[in-house]
């Protein structure tokens, strides 16, 4: 039966591309965005829910349905300080989270990253597993946890970093074999149809998600 997508993080890289995915594919008959300011896009399916994500009264509104998505993400740089990137990978996440499972959501999908452990030495990659783990304890019937290295595919914004590791991992990509194939880059599209994927799976349980293996 069809049922009901929420997206958290619909203006970002993948966040985009999932949206269109979603609304392209038939398994979700309405897909739901959570963002600050509107999308440009217009679609039966699509339900826009334009509000700050510290809004709790709209989150408990918007956040009813069957599976939500979150590919929300900064960078420390952008955000302008740790607590800043803090709030927004760990905590809007988390608080979602807690608002869904309040609501009978069923599946929580969230893109996190390579590495991510809770007590890693990299602030960045200890923030991705403290946001993992939370999740975690929350007891989602189904929890998917998608870990991608870098990400290939035209972002609005320049992360100059990411820019220059496009141009040159794929021609080093050859090297990673084995088991460091998941540290290979991967498209932006394929996390996304992949999240869309996993969601029609419905297999109960928490599982991560590798790519390249």
């Amino acid at each position: 039966m069809p049922g009901t997508a929420i997206v958290i993080g619909a203006t970002g890289l993948i966040g985009q591309l999932l949206v269109q995915q979603l609304l392209d594919d038939g398994h979700y008959s309405e897909v739901r965005t959570i963002t600050r300011k509107p999308l440009p896009l217009q679609h039966p399916k699509l339900k826009q829910t334009i509000t700050s994500l510290e809004n709790s009264v709209e989150l408990e509104a918007a956040l009813q349905g069957d599976a939500l998505f979150c590919c929300i993400g900064t960078t420390i740089k952008k955000a302008g300080s740790q607590a800043a990137f803090t709030a927004v990978d760990h905590d809007i996440p988390v608080q979602c989270g807690h608002i869904a499972r309040k609501n009978g959501v069923a599946q929580y999908h969230l893109v996190s990253a390579i590495g991510a452990k809770q007590g890693a030495r990299n602030f960045y990659l200890r923030t991705k597993g403290a946001t993992e783990a939370a999740l975690a304890e929350m007891g989602f019937p189904s929890l998917y946890i998608y870990r991608p290295s870098l990400l290939l595919g035209d972002r609005k914004e320049v992360r100059f970093g990411e820019q220059a590791g496009q141009w040159l991992m794929p021609v080093f990509s050859f090297l990673l074999q084995g088991g460091m194939k998941k540290y290979r880059p991967v498209k932006a599209a394929t996390v996304a149809e992949t999240m869309l994927n996993k969601s029609k799976e419905k297999e109960g349980g928490v599982h991560t998600v590798y790519f390249n293996v």
